[in-house]
């Protein structure tokens, strides 16, 4: 938690400034799966009052990333198989979805985006900086929802796109997959330069099913470490 510092913003109310910084703590793993959220050591932690702490926790109640636990109270909601494949399941065909879509109706300005998404992602790969990798390909995937000109696709990309991002980040902090991302993401973008829609969907779902082996593996490998039983719940 030592990484908890409030991202003030002078138009937001103070309640969401403080779930906003404890929403990016939990989804960036800087507050981890399982552990406390104790109000009066955060509201210390932050320079807050007691009351935008507990409002905070129950909207993340409500997001399902805060369980609150009889005579334990607020912690961060473990990443588990079945919310991760749900999650993963209805991405892995939007994702192939919006690549058949950007074959058509990407512009040449897009696939100028795209192309220098894929550069800045390899580029990002090579700091081994977690949080800028998993920027840049949050941004890469976005070019990509956009490019389909589709508005009601791109608002549901945009909402599993938050849900995602704790079982990106997972997968991006294994450097072992580093490379394998860097060619899928090379393979969707010639996929679509061509027009190659068949490609191209099958390497959006090969992108998203070797992120989800991978979760599952980094999953069983804590609950193993912390000498719990494994779960598919």
């Amino acid at each position: 938690m030592q990484n908890l510092q409030p991202n003030m913003d002078e138009f937001l109310p103070l309640r969401d400034v403080v779930f906003n910084t404890l929403r990016q703590a939990i989804l960036t793993g800087d507050l981890k799966p399982g552990e406390r959220l104790m109000e009066i050591h955060l509201a210390d932690k932050l320079g807050v009052s007691r009351t935008p702490i507990r409002e905070a926790i129950h909207k993340l109640e409500l997001e399902g990333l805060v369980t609150i636990i009889p005579r334990r109270g607020a912690e961060v909601a473990q990443i588990t198989e079945k919310s991760m494949r749900d999650v993963l399941e209805v991405r892995r065909a939007l994702d192939a979805f919006c690549v058949e879509l950007a074959c058509d109706r990407i512009t040449e300005e897009g696939l100028i985006a795209l192309k220098k998404a894929c550069d800045t992602f390899e580029l990002s790969v090579q700091t081994k900086d977690v949080k800028k990798i998993a920027q840049a390909d949050v941004a890469l995937h976005d070019i990509i929802a956009q490019a389909t000109n589709n508005q009601r696709l791109i608002q549901l990309i945009n909402n599993l796109s938050e849900q995602m991002y704790r079982y990106r980040f997972e997968y991006i902090k294994d450097s072992s997959q580093h490379e394998t991302l860097v060619n899928e993401h090379r393979i969707i973008y010639q996929s679509i330069v061509h027009k190659d829609k068949t490609t191209g969907a099958e390497a959006a779902k090969t992108h998203i099913d070797n992120q989800e082996k991978a979760i599952i593996r980094q999953i069983r490998l804590d609950r193993a470490k912390n000498g719990m039983a494994p779960s598919q719940c």
